[in-house]
């Protein structure tokens, strides 16, 4: 059953991209999944989108620390390859990218996954933290492919604050 946000997000999906109930796709425990209409290989890459609020003082690295060990549990062979903070002090953000090998769509496959965490503050109540964790999931073949999709989809992402644009 999908989760939801901490805090609203809008967003606009990549043309060709297309919503999916996450646990149809293999993501229980997100908010939002979507993919991509091509399949490489029998897999279809995929975008999701998850979060919590973070009250503790963790930083973004350490929580994408826990993402990488979570991988672990899940896959084989992980492997951080980047990772990046970006953002400013008040919309910080860290972006980072891992190789592995999971069994996915009956075969054993190798798959980059790039995350990307932002950090939204509360600005009432600045102990009040929410992270949201956006994800692509690609084969290694098909990330070049499908990593411009993912940075154009980044750039829409932002809390919703009901005002209309």
């Amino acid at each position: 059953m999908p989760t939801t946000l901490p805090v609203p997000v809008v967003f606009r999906l990549p043309e060709g991209w297309s919503p999916a109930d996450p646990d149809k796709v293999g993501a229980p425990g997100v908010a939002f999944a979507a993919l991509y209409p091509e399949l490489d290989d029998g897999f279809r890459a995929s975008i999701t989108i998850d979060g919590e609020y973070r009250p503790d003082v963790a930083s973004l690295a350490e929580i994408a620390d826990e993402s990488v060990q979570r991988m672990r549990e899940l896959a084989d062979s992980v492997e951080v390859v980047d990772r990046a903070e970006v953002g400013s002090p008040d919309a910080p953000g860290l972006t980072q990218v891992m190789r592995f090998s999971a069994q996915a769509g009956g075969a054993r496959r190798d798959l980059v996954q790039v995350q990307a965490y932002l950090a939204m503050l509360d600005v009432n109540t600045p102990n009040k933290r929410a992270v949201i964790r956006v994800a692509l999931t690609a084969t290694a073949a098909q990330t070049d492919a499908v990593i411009g999709d993912f940075q154009e989809f980044l750039g829409t992402v932002r809390p919703d604050t009901g005002a209309e644009s």
